[in-house]
């Protein structure tokens, strides 16, 4: 790690669309949040992906409510990754996933049983280079990545009590590096005995290094799917005690490209009525969150404007107000 280090700024400032530079990248979206919506916008990113094929996602404290559901994912498994395999690594802090043992009950409590589940950092670690970081040179992620080819991201975008907000960066960023070394590095400053002693903009630029490790070993055999449902200000480490969701379900988006999908979906939700939104923006910029987006795009992750392709609507090109309209409050 590297002295002198100072963390960026403007974590709590949101960028509208008209203010942004650079070239745009292809995201695609449907209203429908459903197994089949699923699978149907998969489709469109699925040729980036081959050879053996890793699915991350956050498969949830016991009984979670809030994850994706089960068997949307088993659909789209059997329908069209029959050989993938979804992968996760050990919880930082002691809970429901914080051994292997302890994941795997919370795995089978949760309904993941229909395909194989890969807790990535069960035999140890592996060490992959952050190209261009501040913080880190490598990042330790579990072992068992580097036996994939390629990794598909498959994320709930919802809110986190630490980051602002979770998507595909936080998913890949924390849920790849492995629970004893590689979240400690991203948490915890050097000598503190708070684990949580990392925070704001200098936490967004670390998990974003940590992914960049990631989505590098890969190259271009990655791709990213962001549902937008059930999006509570907490993550899914929560479980049980994460908070009432309030923010309207919206649906899912897909893309080759991290920083898009994530800036996207911020983008949608701040397109929402004040009253849909103002808890979801509240804990973002309280958080300095959006200081995810605009690391990714200075790490050359990246870009932070898109051209947004309803697959619903014969593909045309729609904006984040086009997305949200008619979307109805949640009813639970």
């Amino acid at each position: 790690m590297k002295n002198m280090i100072v963390p960026g700024l403007g974590g709590e400032n949101y960028i509208p669309y008209e203010k942004r530079e650079g070239n745009e990248s292809i995201v695609y979206f449907t209203r429908d949040l459903t197994a089949e919506g699923l699978c149907r916008i998969y489709e469109k990113i699925s040729a980036a992906l081959s050879g053996k094929v890793a699915i991350k996602l956050h498969t949830g404290e016991k009984n979670g409510p809030n994850i994706i559901p089960r068997p949307w994912v088993e659909r789209l498994i059997k329908k069209d990754l029959p050989k993938a395999v979804i992968v996760e690594t050990n919880t930082y802090y002691e809970g429901d996933r914080y051994t292997t043992q302890l994941h795997r009950e919370t795995l089978k409590v949760n309904g993941w049983t229909f395909a194989p589940v890969d807790i990535m950092d069960e035999e140890g670690t592996a060490d992959l280079p952050v190209s261009g970081g501040k913080w880190f040179d490598h990042m330790t992620v579990g072992s068992h990545m580097t036996d994939y080819d390629s990794l598909l991201a498959l994320t709930h975008f919802k809110g986190h009590t630490m980051g602002g907000f979770g998507g595909s960066n936080k998913n890949i960023g924390i849920g790849c590096a492995d629970g004893r070394i590689g979240k400690k590095m991203i948490h915890s400053r050097e000598g503190s005995d708070d684990m949580w002693s990392i925070a704001e903009e200098e936490l967004m630029e670390r998990i974003s290094e940590s992914t960049k490790a990631t989505i590098d070993y890969f190259g271009k055999k990655i791709a990213y799917i962001n549902v937008m449902r059930n999006m509570s200000v907490s993550c899914d480490c929560e479980g049980c005690a994460a908070m009432p969701v309030v923010t309207p379900n919206v649906g899912i988006l897909a893309s080759l490209d991290i920083c898009a999908i994530d800036t996207a979906c911020v983008d949608i939700i701040y397109a929402m009525e004040a009253k849909d939104h103002a808890d979801f923006v509240e804990r973002m910029e309280t958080r300095h969150g959006l200081r995810q987006l605009s690391y990714m795009k200075e790490l050359g992750m990246g870009n932070d404007r898109y051209v947004l392709i309803d697959i619903d609507n014969e593909e045309k090109r729609i904006y984040p107000k086009d997305a949200v309209k008619g979307i109805k409050p949640f009813e639970g």
